[in-house]
């Protein structure tokens, strides 16, 4: 029998010779590819997404949510700008009617010329990703179609946004926020917006979101998000309606589209009837109508 420090030496030789040979059999092993093409373009827009640059997400989400014909990425690509897109028209949404009514309460000339910049400055930054919104749902319910079931796959973003904006409170009582914290609060709104934007799709709140997307891609019924994306157009819309850009051409092109996604969500339920959805896409179809009435 061997003493206790020969043992325990011989034990720490026998690892290490097996922590050395299994380091020779992995780098002996093939390297994994990366990603190339339009893979490696949605994996980038992936990334984009999670590390909140969600300046640079359309710029690789873009190539394959456009491509003709359509690939294995186009759809998923197309799903994952709506959450981005969507989730920035809640964004610029809040702060444009923020710094309105900021406007509208102050006594200070100073702050009202400040404030109604920023008003015009978001709505302008609103309507591109409204039209942009509008383009992403066309091509997913073209023809009044849409899938059955499509696939989000956006990882939840690393930087969860608030739940409130107290800067903007303070704004629509007319009150003064410095520039450093109007840049910090718009980027709060766009992580705000994005987080209740997944909420919603997902048919949850943001733990749930987080939660399931933390876990891979979610599956999302066709009617289902086929409604989601009629109310996020109308929203997208409204920044084109009579109290803010008045520009009833894109508002309704959007609106067209919401209407669109409505027809596309009744086909669906044609043939898997459900008397709770067919509700809902009337009314659905009866806030276009009345949206546009009201134009």
């Amino acid at each position: 029998m061997f003493p206790p420090r020969i043992s325990l030496i011989r034990s720490a030789r026998l690892l290490g010779l097996l922590v050395t040979a299994l380091a020779l059999i992995l780098s002996c092993s093939p390297p994994q590819p990366k990603p190339t093409g339009v893979a490696y373009e949605f994996d980038s827009a992936k990334d984009m997404f999670k590390r909140g640059r969600f300046d640079r997400v359309s710029e690789f989400a873009d190539d394959p949510a456009t491509a003709s014909p359509p690939n294995v990425f186009t759809e998923r690509s197309l799903v994952l700008e709506v959450a981005l897109y969507s989730g920035q028209v809640k964004a610029y949404k809040e702060l444009v009617d923020a710094y309105q009514k900021g406007a509208d309460a102050t006594k200070n000339t100073r702050f009202k010329a400040e404030f109604e910049r920023l008003h015009h400055d978001n709505q302008q930054f609103g309507a591109r990703v409204a039209l942009a919104l509008g383009d992403a749902a066309h091509r997913l319910t073209e023809g009044s179609q849409i899938a059955k079931e499509l696939t989000l796959e956006a990882p939840y973003p690393t930087t969860e946004g608030p739940l409130t904006l107290p800067p903007l409170a303070h704004v629509m009582e007319g009150g003064w926020i410095e520039p450093d914290e109007q840049e910090a609060v718009a980027r709060e709104a766009q992580f705000k917006g994005i987080d209740d934007a997944l909420a919603e799709m997902v048919g949850g709140d943001r733990s749930k979101a987080r939660s399931v997307l933390s876990a891979g891609p979610v599956k999302l019924d066709g009617v289902d998000f086929s409604l989601y994306l009629g109310k996020a157009l109308l929203e997208g819309a409204s920044l084109f309606n009579r109290k803010h850009l008045r520009d009833s051409q894109k508002f309704r092109s959007l609106c067209g589209v919401a209407d669109e996604a409505a027809k596309a969500g009744a086909a669906l339920l044609k043939g898997n009837p459900n008397r709770d959805k067919e509700k809902a896409v009337k009314k659905l179809q009866d806030d276009v109508k009345k949206a546009l009435k009201n134009m």
